[in-house]
C-alpha cells in the first residue's frame, strides 16, 4: 500500500483507564498500518492532563492543534498552545496538562510504538462529542 487515509468519521476513540481525563482518536498504528509507530489525537479535558510517565525507548511527539496547556519535563515547565511542537526523549519523565477554558487537543507520535497502541487499545471506547469531531474536522 502506497498510503493511508485516515477517515475521522471511522476514527475509534478510546480513554486507557476509567479515571484518566484525556483520551485518544486513533489515526495510524500497527493494527490499522502495520507501522513501527504510532499517530493519534490526544484530547484532553478541561483540567485534564496525563499521568507522569516514560517511555525507555521511544521519542514522544505533541504538536498542539487547540487549546493550551503546560509540558513537565524532568523538573522543567513549558507553556504550550495552538502551534507549538514538542519533542520527549526517551527516559524523560513528563506530563502534559490542559490549563485553558476548553478542551485541549494534540497530534501525538510514539516511535517507535513500544506498546503504546496496544495499551490505548486495550482502553475503554470513549465516543467524540460535537466540540471534538468540529475540531478534528479543522473548524
Amino acid at each position: 500500500m502506497a498510503f493511508s487515509v485516515a477517515d475521522l468519521a471511522e476514527a475509534k476513540a478510546f480513554r486507557i483507564s476509567p479515571k484518566d481525563t484525556n483520551y485518544f482518536v486513533m489515526l495510524f498504528d500497527k493494527d490499522s498500518d502495520k507501522i513501527d509507530n504510532i499517530f493519534v489525537i490526544e484530547i484532553f479535558k478541561t483540567g485534564g492532563a496525563t499521568p507522569p510517565n516514560e517511555h525507555a525507548a521511544a521519542h514522544e511527539f505533541f504538536h498542539v492543534l487547540h487549546g493550551e496547556g503546560v509540558a513537565r519535563c524532568d523538573g522543567k515547565t513549558l507553556p504550550i498552545k495552538k502551534g507549538d511542537s514538542l519533542l520527549l526523549h526517551p527516559g524523560s519523565e513528563h506530563v502534559i496538562e490542559n490549563t485553558g477554558a476548553g478542551k485541549l487537543y494534540t497530534l501525538t507520535v510514539m516511535t517507535p510504538n513500544e506498546g503504546f497502541a496496544e495499551l490505548i487499545r486495550g482502553g475503554e471506547r470513549v465516543e467524540l462529542d460535537a466540540d471534538d469531531i468540529r475540531i478534528l474536522q479543522g473548524n
